[in-house]
């Protein structure tokens, strides 16, 4: 997993934002964008760096195209943050 883009990914504060909106369930980007006070292009910006760092994931229904999060890019990373927790009380008495 490449941790250097997801992390990017997630550092600004409109993709996490986005994120959010998508826990409740795929939405377009007409929807999504309804939620922000940005230019279609910038929303397109924002999915586009969450799609590269796999975040999200599209599917296309008729002329709509749908963002739905990625739940196990999530997962890897809480996961090996686990790991670095555990490695860290291993050392502790």
């Amino acid at each position: 997993m490449a941790f250097a883009q997801t992390f990017k990914a997630l550092s600004d504060p409109a993709r996490r934002q986005i994120l959010d909106l998508l826990k409740k369930g795929p939405l377009s980007a007409g929807e999504i964008a309804s939620h922000f006070d940005m230019t279609a292009a910038t929303i397109s910006y924002h999915l586009k760096t969450l799609k590269q760092a796999d975040l999200v994931h599209e599917s296309r229904d008729g002329n709509f195209i749908y963002y739905q999060i990625n739940t196990t890019v999530l997962e890897e990373i809480m996961l090996w943050i686990t790991d670095l927790r555990e490695g860290e009380n291993d050392g502790k008495k």
